[in-house]
């Protein structure tokens, strides 16, 4: 399986790895069927993400993806944010493999889960259209 640069890059040299203390938003997935787990932690002030940290247990795209993700919502509103789709973190990534295209999956969907939660906790109104229905998807199930 070949990887391109960028996921090397990303996989060797992580971005923003680590724990929030106190994280305005924190965001869990998984998947069962590979066993990966992300799990990405917000900083918001006035709506904007002023910090991001993960800490991923998984192969290495999926170690590359949660950092992309991290890099490519830094310093964005909260609502740009939650536009981030898995395919702009693979692109970023200079493309994954198919059999690998889950992880990119993952990342988008810890990000959208860590937005959701800073909104809960905050009792911010949301279109729940834009958050993976966690009560059937057995990602966020853990």
């Amino acid at each position: 399986m070949l990887y391109s640069e960028k996921v090397m890059d990303h996989f060797r040299n992580p971005r923003n790895v680590g724990i929030i203390e106190n994280a305005d938003g924190v965001g869990e997935v998984g998947n069962a069927k590979c066993g990966d787990i992300m799990k990405i932690y917000l900083k918001i002030e006035e709506d904007v993400i002023t910090d991001v940290k993960f800490e991923t247990f998984g192969c290495g795209s999926a170690i590359a993806s949660s950092s992309m993700a991290t890099e490519m919502i830094m310093g964005k509103p909260v609502s740009e944010a939650l536009t981030l789709s898995n395919k702009a973190v693979a692109e970023a990534l200079d493309g994954l493999p198919p059999v690998k295209m889950h992880c990119s999956v993952l990342a988008e969907e810890a990000v959208k889960v860590a937005v959701r939660d800073y909104y809960d906790k905050n009792g911010i109104e949301y279109d729940a259209s834009l958050f993976p229905n966690c009560e059937s998807c057995d990602h966020c199930s853990l």
